[in-house]
């Protein structure tokens, strides 16, 4: 069974982290400690079952400021008084696993603690930053692009629970 646990920099060996973009694997490698220490992000990774301090993929969450003239209309109106929201700010698999399902089980995996963290603190949608042209992926799991912004996309926490209850994960 795949599970997703918080990076351990002892135990997780981040040089041999490879997604083919520079800036995410600088990222796990310099950043995500850093950030997790001072309580900025989270980052989870998914282990290589065979070799746990191999990396297949991680995503980083955190919370981010939103501007509510960016949401359609209708979300405006509903969501008039919101000022933030959940942002999966990374995601990303390693070059040797891709291919294999792993990023979308990463991106189910960050929207379900995203769903979860909703029930404790109440914020109405899930940002997304798509690097390099991963707009296509988040949109065919139900992200919508922000009028203003190609790159940047987000989902319901509505829409986030009405589809894990219809495929019962």
């Amino acid at each position: 069974m795949m599970n997703t646990v918080q990076l351990e920099k002892a135990k997780h060996d981040r040089k041999r982290f490879d997604c083919g973009i520079t800036a995410l694997n600088n990222y796990l490698k310099v950043m995500a400690s850093q950030q997790a220490k001072k309580d900025n992000t989270r980052t989870f990774v998914l282990e290589d079952e065979q070799c746990p301090e191999h990396i297949i993929g991680f995503y980083t969450l955190t919370m981010t400021p939103i501007n509510i003239h960016d949401l359609p209309p209708k979300l405006q109106k509903k969501h008039h008084s919101v000022t933030s929201g959940g942002l999966i700010a990374r995601l990303a698999v390693d070059h040797r696993y891709k291919g294999k399902g792993f990023r979308e089980w990463l991106l189910i995996d960050a929207l379900r603690k995203l769903l979860t963290a909703s029930e404790t603190v109440a914020f109405p949608v899930v940002i997304v930053d798509a690097k390099d042209g991963a707009e296509y992926f988040y949109e065919k799991y139900g992200f919508t692009t922000f009028k203003d912004a190609d790159n940047k996309l987000f989902i319901t926490i509505a829409d986030i629970r009405a589809s894990i209850v219809e495929y019962g994960n």
